[in-house]
């Protein structure tokens, strides 16, 4: 068939990989002069199925009442006149309940495993260099009960197949020896050894490169205007220059915008912009080794650390604010107070580069990958939501869709994941 995927992303690049090697003629329309260059362009850099537990969750309601009011709060919820902003908030205390929270970390850990297994393959098959490594993923703690959570957390995972162990104090100065420099107190931690990590952008540049090779068109500095409905189908793509194009099969892959194309045509999808954060040090030689070179989860801070070749990453935190990009300076400030009190000989460090990009939440943190037949949109699919997992769910969700769209068994229950 003749596809059209908006959006090339990490997750519109890879849909369009795994569509074109299951022998569709596919055309990505990016507006951005290249791959890569909002939402994938400078996050986190984990392929963290460790990640699983959702944002809301029984203890959510404790940790957001006690963030109220602070501007550099790891989650800050910003009150607009937005109808879509209060429904989904709404729909993310529904998923607070035990049992919600169980199904969706369960949801989560089956894409995330079978999507890291996906990129190993796809990595070993186009001999991939992205600045990966594969020393897993540890969450460490400083909070002696935030660490008993995570205990209780990580025997769910593993039950689901995600080998995230428990690991004391020792155990975690061990695993990543630069934490012996922190000056707040590490009280435990969690190891998950299969977690790796990498830059998404560059994962992105290198693949997008390979589907052109491969008869993959990319037509950049393209914006989509409006998706237009007939007869119960999608039929026509109207690019921003007038151009329509009237593909077999359309798969919107647009992150945080892909509700602002379907409202118009009656769909509410249960996505909003989580504002997230991050701040990439430039590492002199001489303080290379005292970063980590294992990535790092902060859950107390809601930050990830990760090692970029000569780079550390540092990312995370959500602000609920719309579509506003504005990088706020008390925001950014936190990110380095945190890191500086646990790598303090990183205070030296002079070349930092600071970004935000609008990851696109649902209120499980379960993404959404399914076709809209049903919601009158036959001919249009979904590979959109996956909030700040799109790098880990990335090559997962989109073999997810491509086998959706032959009609095969994926190997997953696709349930989960439909709108």
């Amino acid at each position: 068939m003749r596809v059209t995927v908006l959006g090339a992303g990490v997750v519109g690049v890879t849909s369009a990989w795994y569509l074109a090697a299951a022998g569709h003629e596919v055309t990505v329309i990016e507006r951005q002069p290249g791959p890569a260059l909002e939402t994938s362009y400078a996050n986190g850099g984990q392929i963290s199925v460790s990640h699983a537990e959702p944002w809301a969750n029984p203890a959510a309601w404790r940790q957001i009442l006690r963030w109220l009011g602070r501007e550099d709060a790891p989650l800050l919820w910003r009150l607009r006149a937005d109808p879509a902003q209060w429904l989904w908030g709404l729909r993310f205390l529904r998923e607070c309940s035990p049992s919600r929270t169980r199904a969706n970390i369960a949801a989560i850990v089956r894409l995330g495993l079978s999507s890291r297994e996906a990129l190993r393959a796809l990595r070993r098959e186009l001999a991939l260099d992205y600045d990966q490594l594969e020393r897993g993923i540890l969450h460490f703690y400083t909070d002696p009960r935030a660490f008993e959570h995570a205990v209780q957390q990580a025997a769910v995972m593993r039950e689901f197949g995600c080998e995230r162990v428990p690991l004391a104090t020792a155990e975690c100065l061990a695993t990543e020896p630069a934490l012996a420099a922190s000056t707040l107190p590490i009280v435990g931690g969690t190891y998950t050894a299969t977690d790796e990590s990498g830059d998404a952008r560059r994962f992105t540049e290198v693949l997008a490169q390979r589907a052109a090779a491969r008869g993959v068109r990319f037509r950049y500095g393209e914006s989509v205007r409006a998706l237009e409905r007939e007869n119960g189908r999608l039929a026509r793509v109207r690019l921003a220059s007038g151009e329509v194009l009237a593909p077999e099969l359309t798969v919107l892959a647009l992150g945080s915008y892909a509700p602002l194309l379907l409202r118009p045509l009656g769909v509410r999808l249960p996505v909003y912009p989580a504002k997230g954060y991050s701040a990439t040090l430039t590492l002199p030689a001489g303080l290379a080794a005292a970063a980590p070179t294992v990535s790092l989860t902060d859950d107390e801070a809601r930050l990830v650390f990760s090692r970029l070749g000569e780079r550390l990453r540092v990312a995370g935190t959500a602000e609920f604010i719309g579509y506003d990009l504005e990088l706020n300076p008390a925001r950014c400030d936190a990110l380095m107070r945190r890191t500086r009190a646990l790598f303090p000989a990183l205070a030296n460090v002079r070349q930092i580069d600071f970004w935000s990009g609008l990851r696109p939440a649902t209120p499980s943190n379960v993404p959404l990958i399914c076709g809209l037949r049903e919601a009158g949109l036959a001919g249009l699919w979904l590979n959109a939501g996956h909030g700040t997992l799109g790098w880990t769910l990335a090559c997962g969700s989109a073999q997810l869709l491509a086998e959706q769209i032959a009609g095969r068994d994926a190997g997953i229950d696709p349930a989960p994941y439909h709108l």
